[in-house]
């Protein structure tokens, strides 16, 4: 039983880094599209609707699993955070 529970821990820290990731990486794109509102709304759709869907693959092992995954993918966002702040100058 406890193997689940790392399976949560890392699809939630899995998901935190492919929505955050996304975002740096679209963030990083605006500039050099024509419609930058477009691919903001377009990335955020797909990210917020991959990462609702997995949440609720999560979710159908039980509840402890989805609050396990939900502190994973915050850890991923403490991380990405950390990771992608810009540099002072």
């Amino acid at each position: 039983m406890q193997w689940i529970y790392f399976l949560s821990l890392t699809a939630g820290i899995l998901l935190g880094a492919f929505f955050f990731g996304g975002l740096w990486w679209t963030v990083n794109k605006l500039s050099n599209v024509r419609s930058p509102s477009s691919l903001f709304i377009v990335s955020f759709l797909v990210r917020s609707a991959v990462v609702m869907a997995c949440f609720y693959v999560v979710l159908l092992q039980g509840l402890p699993n989805l609050f396990i995954a939900l502190g994973g993918y915050l850890a991923a966002r403490m991380w990405c955070i950390h990771t992608f702040k810009p540099q002072e100058s």
